[in-house]
């Protein structure tokens, strides 16, 4: 009898069925207990040494559109079926929300994923801290409170993973995270079927040694990433 998981969909109150007959986890207690040990080392390390940089970015934010807040909270799905709310700093205008209905003809992005190039919304600052991915160093706050891990698919957004195949479902086997191997591989070039595939490679292969080198190559990419957004 082939295996399956059946998770309770909240959203549209039906059953999401996800494959995972070739999908084995590695959810060793020993490989959970010292990943969690170096997202807690990690993120404390991170928001003690960049907390000057996260200052000088609030503020350059609040100068440039002061109706605005300086961290930009959204609803993400975690470990499925959970979901959290994932921090950024804010890089878009204050009405971003309001004006992506206008643009959804725009996408580039295929799948349930919307991205443009040249995204109106995103203020000058914004595109900055886009193009260093600075916007995302507040979700070290959420790998602290163990909502992610450093490394790890990156957590969907809800009205996203409504149109998930039962294939795509299984990025949301593991808890999702800063870095995964999506983010040194291509980002914005790579389409949202490799990016799936990609993604279940890792929970395929996850161990400490592969977590660790993803980290390092994250550093290396960082800064001047051509494909960052």
């Amino acid at each position: 009898m082939q295996d399956r998981f059946v998770f309770e969909d909240e959203i549209n109150e039906s059953a999401i069925a996800i494959d995972v007959k070739n999908v084995k986890v590695n959810n060793s207690k020993l490989y959970l207990f010292i990943k969690r040990t170096i997202d807690i080392v990690g993120a404390l390390a991170g928001l003690i040494l960049l907390s000057p940089l996260f200052l000088l970015v609030a503020i350059l934010i609040k100068l440039e559109d002061p109706k605005g807040k300086v961290f930009f909270g959204q609803e993400r799905n975690g470990l499925y079926p959970k979901t959290f709310k994932m921090y950024k700093f804010r890089s878009m205008v204050h009405n971003a929300e309001e004006l992506l209905h206008k643009l959804q003809e725009q996408n580039e992005q295929s799948g349930p994923v919307f991205k443009i190039k040249d995204d109106p919304r995103i203020t000058r600052v914004g595109k900055f801290i886009r193009k260093t991915s600075i916007d995302e160093l507040p979700q070290l706050i959420n790998v602290l409170k163990g909502d992610m891990s450093l490394v790890g698919p990156r957590p969907p957004i809800p009205h996203e993973v409504e149109q998930y195949t039962p294939y795509q479902m299984q990025r949301l086997l593991v808890k999702p995270g800063l870095t995964c191997i999506w983010q040194v591989s291509g980002r914005n070039n790579i389409g949202f079927d490799e990016w799936v595939d990609m993604d279940i490679e890792y929970i395929k292969t996850r161990n400490l040694w592969l977590d660790i080198k993803l980290i390092f190559k994250t550093v290396f990419v960082l800064f001047g990433d051509d494909n960052a957004s």
